[in-house]
């Protein structure tokens, strides 16, 4: 419990996406003494996606990281603070959370987890090794490295063909690695195939990656199998996109209930199974994992938060 002397916030929000961004423009504009707290990037993974297409209200689409600073800037005018921490824990005290912040106790009345996801790893040798050296999961922050460079890029789905399309902005050859067969989109797949067609994209389908080959730290080739048979991929380097996983770990050992795939289990007001904490966007179980989905659910905890801490204030 905190002592006397530990001033308690009304909102700590853990992480600064647009979940969380857009569940403090509606609980600073109503002055709700509101924090969150971000370990890497403002604007979470929508701020490392160069281009943002189906966002409503933008009709020529909007950078990625542009959208970001709008959602930050409108929450500053209001009032949120934005601090730099991660979180390693939370502990329910009743009418009052404890969130450790770098080691910290951090005193609030509610809680909102949006910590979002992060990239799913392949798991292969190599990959951990080679990480930032020739291995990585963003092409908008480190595609620019490998002008008219061989890439390979891992994965079948929407961000992985987005991605690779990204990416011929920069290198002179993509090979596309894909396990089974493609779960992107047919309008991606589409426009996928212009690339396939003049030629900057190979794609090798029903293919799996062995490993991640390297010559005194420098990656080199993709080992990969095909029909049982291995080959190797020559490229400068590698982009992996098979996937998010849910930013949950630090609750282990909480009373937050996850689902199987660790997700947070919430109910139709967006609290979690402890009273007070609340979750939205894509760490919250049943997320479409969008963009739009995810600050409406912001508003959405929003408006619920402050009813709890509304009736919160008459029980204290």
């Amino acid at each position: 419990m905190a002592d006397s002397n530990t001033s308690v916030r009304d909102l700590v929000v853990i992480g600064a996406g647009p979940s969380a961004l857009a569940a403090a423009i509606y609980t600073t504009r109503e002055e709700i003494d509101t924090v969150l707290y971000e370990k890497s990037v403002v604007g979470g993974m929508a701020a490392i996606t160069d281009r943002i297409d189906n966002y409503p209200g933008f009709a020529e689409g909007i950078e990625g990281m542009q959208l970001a600073t709008h959602l930050q800037t409108q929450a500053e005018r209001f009032g949120t603070e934005i601090d730099y921490g991660e979180a390693s824990e939370i502990r329910d005290n009743g009418a009052t959370k404890t969130v450790v912040i770098d080691g910290k106790d951090v005193e609030a009345k509610a809680v909102l987890i949006a910590t979002g996801s992060e990239y799913k790893k392949i798991g292969v040798p190599g990959e951990a090794e080679l990480y930032g050296r020739g291995v990585h999961y963003c092409a908008t922050c480190d595609g620019a490295f490998y002008k008219d460079k061989r890439l390979v890029v891992i994965g079948g789905g929407n961000s992985a063909v987005q991605e690779a399309i990204f990416l011929t902005r920069f290198s002179s050859h993509i090979d596309m690695v894909v396990r089974s067969k493609f779960r992107a989109s047919e309008v991606l797949v589409n426009e996928l195939q212009e690339y396939i067609d003049n030629g900057k994209i190979t794609v090798h389908m029903q293919t799996t990656t062995e490993e991640i080959v390297s010559d005194k730290g420098t990656v080199t080739a993709v080992r990969v199998k095909h029909d049982g048979e291995d080959r190797l991929i020559e490229t400068d380097g590698v982009f992996v996109f098979v996937g998010l996983l849910p930013n949950t770990q630090f609750l282990a050992g909480s009373k937050v209930e996850l689902d199987s795939v660790g997700h947070i289990k919430t109910d139709l007001k967006l609290e979690t199974s402890v009273p007070g904490i609340f979750a939205s966007g894509d760490v919250r179980s049943g997320a479409t994992l969008q963009i739009a989905s995810a600050v409406g659910e912001g508003a959405t905890a929003a408006l619920n938060i402050r009813e709890y801490l509304s009736e919160l204030k008459k029980t204290s």
